[in-house]
């Protein structure tokens, strides 16, 4: 825990440093929402294939999917949804003629339902 998908446009790649966001995620929400560092894990995903609005291929997108174990109050969740935004954004380069939108979804996951276990070497 927490989960965490980013899924951006491959066009877009030149523009947004997924690791470093990640790197930078995972320091920012660690003592936010109460979680070890090491149980951060994030998946950056291209995406090639995709349609924005008109489908117009100067629109990109960076979409951050942050799930983390449910009983965090929705104040919280908001604060956090908030800062990963601004992070997003940070990480996120203007290039000419590419309109790119950054958005976030803060998500629970079900704690009865979550498992996990380490197999160390």
């Amino acid at each position: 825990m927490p989960q965490i998908t980013v899924e951006f446009s491959q066009v877009a790649a030149a523009a947004f440093d997924g690791r470093a966001f990640a790197l930078a995620l995972h320091e920012m929400a660690a003592p936010l929402i109460d979680s070890a560092l090491n149980s951060f894990k994030t998946r950056l995903c291209a995406i090639e294939n995709g349609v924005i609005g008109d489908g117009d291929p100067r629109h990109a997108m960076v979409h951050v999917d942050f799930r983390l174990l449910s009983g965090r109050p929705p104040e919280l969740k908001r604060q956090l949804g908030e800062a990963v935004l601004a992070l997003a954004r940070s990480h996120v380069k203007p290039m000419p003629g590419l309109d790119i939108q950054v958005t976030v979804e803060v998500r629970d996951l079900d704690r009865p339902h979550y498992h996990k276990t380490v197999i160390s070497g």
